[in-house]
């Protein structure tokens, strides 16, 4: 069992201003480039070159105002994360599950051996 992951898409939920980014505009609302750059400890600039990456890929959406672009989290790009995350979860747990039965067996094997 092997999860499909979307390698771009995780490169791009790396990165933890990227992350901080998707919260306020969950929490917030649409948002612009100069109102995030207020609540973020980076530049209007590093904001927009984010703000690109993850357009790129499909976890927000860009519409124009004026001379700004207003933008917003794409819910259901989310979700396809969210699902690739969980997917990649379950197949963690099964291999630990069997390494731990592994495991087990060794050592009852081992006990065996030793008389005790």
């Amino acid at each position: 069992m092997s999860a499909v992951v979307d390698d771009e898409l995780w490169s791009a939920i790396g990165d933890p201003i990227r992350r901080t980014m998707i919260d306020l505009l969950l929490s917030d609302g649409p948002g612009t480039a100069t109102s995030l750059s207020r609540r973020l400890p980076v530049t209007r600039q590093a904001v927009s070159k984010h703000l690109a990456v993850l357009d790129r890929v499909g976890l927000i959406h860009a519409e124009p105002a004026g001379r700004e672009r207003h933008y917003q989290v794409d819910e259901a790009q989310l979700a396809r994360a969210v699902a690739q995350l969980s997917a990649v979860g379950s197949t963690w747990d099964a291999r630990l599950r069997r390494i731990k039965r592994i495991a087990e067996t060794i050592e009852r094997h081992h006990t065996s051996n030793q008389g005790g």
